[in-house]
């Protein structure tokens, strides 16, 4: 096991990560930028190295000044968390040639998943369904992308190969519409992720989006550790998480549960990763492999009582993982309200010093924060702030506490979510579950006065 452990993140998931090394007696090292000195998990750390300025190009994309932390400090692997370097294949290689060990999949992995096109052909090639669409990324000859939208049928989905994050797509419903969208998409693809490939999908009006859980070990032994909801989102980001998904048949998850873990073996996957999928009319469709630790990876650890992170650590280190997939129990529910530091409703970021916080506490209740009483949220960063869950040994149980908890948070100083995270708590689509991807849009699209 390794002896120390180099933390290349900010925020919540910084401190959640130490925690985890704490807890198995692992030393810790935090990188930190100028912005994030006061931050608790700064002070909590073993050893902190100051790596550049606020904005992140400066510091946690600065790959030398990461390497050069953890060279100083002796620390032996290094954990990404999520954002920032944790998919980039180009930072594993360079911490693995540097003489570390990277805390998730081998650099060739996070290269195939990646790349959305050869993501998608690795899994048809695996046996997990996929979502009808262009064999591949799409060809110059206009002719030839009309004749491919002609035999998937409209409305079709343009996404760049490169994507993520919700960036990079384009729904087209028209022919007339179709070259000019893939055109549109071409640029922004090449802008924003450096590759311009782009590949076509049929648009799938009313899916869920579900997500299956895996952790494999380097001996080609993998498990999955059932599935989370994420449908309650907005423009492709998550607000709420749960599991497991209300009202799917536990034949059909176990299906494709045992697909995504088959998967894994055939292309030889290490460490912890998310299948994600749209599913509609009892059907699930393969849309993309996050190669890397969830933001809503504490559902699973609350439903499974399997604790994510110290695993990604035993992988990383060449243990061999300690159960198999007959040992896994799901067992009651799990709710995840992610708490930005934003206007509730137009979602306006909202740095700011928070002058009052007040976590909630009581049985089944977890806050995942790095935030306090006199922080200063930065404006440079992502606007999570915190992870409010719920546990419950029913849904309705968990829904019951997380509307307690909410009631229950104090955030002054600053604006958050949490107002809406309250109102979907009692929302009727919600409570009854199973709501579409574009649920919240639709809801919160109705709060909006008419124009005229």
């Amino acid at each position: 096991m390794f002896g120390k452990i180099l933390i290349a993140n900010r925020g919540e998931i910084a401190l959640r990560i130490q925690r985890a090394c704490r807890e198995m007696g692992i030393t810790t090292v935090v990188v930190h930028s100028q912005a994030d000195t006061d931050a608790k998990y700064v002070k909590l750390a073993d050893e902190s190295v100051c790596i550049g300025p606020a904005q992140s190009k400066d510091s946690y994309l600065n790959i030398p000044a990461i390497i050069s932390a953890a060279e100083v400090t002796d620390a032996e692997a290094i954990h990404p968390g999520y954002g920032f370097l944790s998919e980039n294949a180009d930072f594993a290689e360079r911490v693995e040639k540097s003489g570390f060990v990277f805390i998730g999949p081998r650099p060739e992995s996070i290269r195939l998943m990646g790349d959305k096109v050869s993501a998608k052909q690795a899994m048809i090639d695996a046996g997990v369904p996929t979502v009808p669409g262009s064999p591949g990324a799409l060809p110059e000859d206009a002719r030839e992308i009309v004749r491919i939208a002609r035999s998937i049928g409209y409305p079709v989905i343009i996404k760049a190969a490169g994507g993520g994050g919700g960036r990079g797509m384009r729904v087209v419903n028209t022919e007339a519409a179709l070259i000019g969208a893939v055109n549109l998409t071409r640029q922004e693809a090449q802008s924003a992720f450096g590759n311009p490939g782009v590949y076509m999908e049929k648009f799938l009006e009313n899916p869920r989006h579900i997500e299956i859980q895996v952790l494999a070990d380097q001996y080609r032994n993998a498990v999955w550790l059932g599935e989370r909801d994420c449908s309650m989102q907005r423009r492709h980001q998550k607000i709420i998480e749960e599991a497991p998904a209300p009202g799917i048949p536990r034949k059909l998850i176990e299906r494709i549960g045992d697909r995504c873990a088959d998967a894994c073996r055939k292309i030889g996957y290490r460490g912890a990763g998310t299948f994600e999928f749209l599913f509609e009319n009892g059907e699930f469709f393969f849309i993309e492999m996050n190669t890397r630790l969830q933001v809503e990876h504490p559902v699973t650890e609350m439903v499974t009582g399997i604790d994510l992170v110290q695993q990604q650590i035993r992988v990383a280190a060449g243990q061999k993982l300690a159960f198999r997939q007959r040992d896994i129990n799901l067992r009651g529910a799990a709710i995840e309200c992610r708490v930005n530091a934003e206007d509730p409703y137009r979602f306006t970021p909202s740095p700011g010093r928070i002058t009052a916080w007040h976590a909630p506490g009581g049985p089944g209740v977890r806050v995942d924060s790095h935030a306090y009483s006199g922080y200063f949220v930065p404006p440079h960063y992502d606007s999570l702030i915190g992870k409010l869950v719920c546990y419950g040994d029913t849904r309705a149980q968990a829904i019951a506490r997380m509307s307690v908890a909410l009631s229950e948070m104090v955030v002054e100083g600053i604006q958050t979510n949490i107002p809406l995270h309250r109102e979907l708590m009692v929302d009727e689509k919600f409570v009854q579950g199973g709501t579409s991807i574009h649920y919240l849009e639709k809801r919160l699209a109705a709060r909006l006065p008419k124009p005229g």
